[in-house]
């Protein structure tokens, strides 16, 4: 977590002397970005919320029989998915005289790269925890259930699944059992839709299983003679993708080919500002951005929580 307060010539009062080599503990290698491979979409926004409701569409048609009337339908509206912006900033203030009597540059001039370091972190972990909290009860979608659940309500009735019945970990056949659910899928009225596997999320528990399943070329883990096909039917088109967000460690999850699933909206772009307080002299630097992440139609994405 990080400490509150003033940065002042006590905060480490070794570089106010000689004999300083380098610095530790700051800065590491990090991560190429990830989060843009959890959304299905992106988009910019311009106003304080994003709104998206569903409209049902028309079911099968009816016989007409000779002579009769041409049954006439409704539409109905049903969830609406708000997306309102959150607003993401920390800054640092240093004290005139910390700034006066630093003897390494390299102290204070690596503060801004250690925040930018910070807001990285934040939005991996911001969106990383959609799917983190997609199993559990407490954070619900706009169908007032979880994002993976066997039973998201229709609006026309009755419900539908996209997540294995039973948790299971991350194999060939249970790969193969949620990309079949997801090849099944229909819309509110059950009609069937071309809805397919994109991509493959895994956690670096499972980054070896998953190049395993998905890149040999004969069945994986077995002496059979028969070809893998998941890779023969290219089932999972943009391949594996690693989340080093994820925290749960068996849990994995496909990203669909669904509009307006899981998705991002970004209102304010990240900004780094100085400026100095006239009466304490102090240096003050904040950086701020503002986005909303979240999904209208969980369609968007399907999972397993594995045991």
């Amino acid at each position: 977590m990080p400490i509150a307060g003033v940065i002042n010539t006590g905060s480490h009062p070794k570089f106010l002397w000689p004999g300083i080599h380098d610095i530790w503990g700051r800065f590491y290698n990090e991560h190429p970005e990830e989060f843009p491979m959890l959304f299905g979409a992106m988009h910019k926004s311009t106003m304080n919320y994003e709104e998206e409701p569903q409209i049902i569409g028309f079911g099968l048609m009816p016989v007409k029989p000779e002579g009769s009337a041409t049954q006439y339908v409704s539409e109905v509206q049903g969830p609406v998915a708000r997306y309102t912006h959150l607003t993401y900033s920390m800054g640092y203030i240093v004290t005139k005289e910390e700034l006066e009597d630093d003897l390494y540059e390299k102290v204070s001039g690596s503060r801004a790269r250690s925040l930018a370091f910070s807001a990285r972190q934040t939005e991996e972990n911001v969106c990383a925890n959609i799917y983190n909290r997609g199993f559990n009860s407490s954070f619900v979608g706009p169908d007032g259930v979880s994002l993976f659940n066997t039973a998201h309500p229709n609006t026309s009735g009755g419900t539908f699944s996209n997540m294995l019945a039973v948790g299971a970990d991350l194999s060939e056949a249970s790969l193969e059992d949620l990309v079949v659910q997801i090849m099944g899928a229909t819309d509110d009225v059950g009609n069937l839709i071309s809805l397919m596997p994109k991509r493959l999320l895994v956690p670096r528990q499972e980054v070896f299983n998953a190049a395993r399943i998905l890149k040999s070329v004969g069945q994986s883990g077995t002496a059979n003679n028969d070809i893998n096909a998941l890779k023969a039917a290219n089932a999972i088109p943009e391949g594996a993708h690693v989340n080093h967000y994820f925290t749960a460690p068996h849990a994995w999850f496909i990203l669909t080919n669904c509009p307006n699933g899981v998705q991002r909206f970004d209102r304010v772009a990240i900004s780094f500002t100085q400026d100095n307080d006239f009466d304490t002299d102090n240096a003050k630097a904040k950086n701020r951005m503002r986005y909303s992440v979240g999904w209208s139609d969980s369609r968007g994405a399907f999972g397993s929580n594995g045991p």
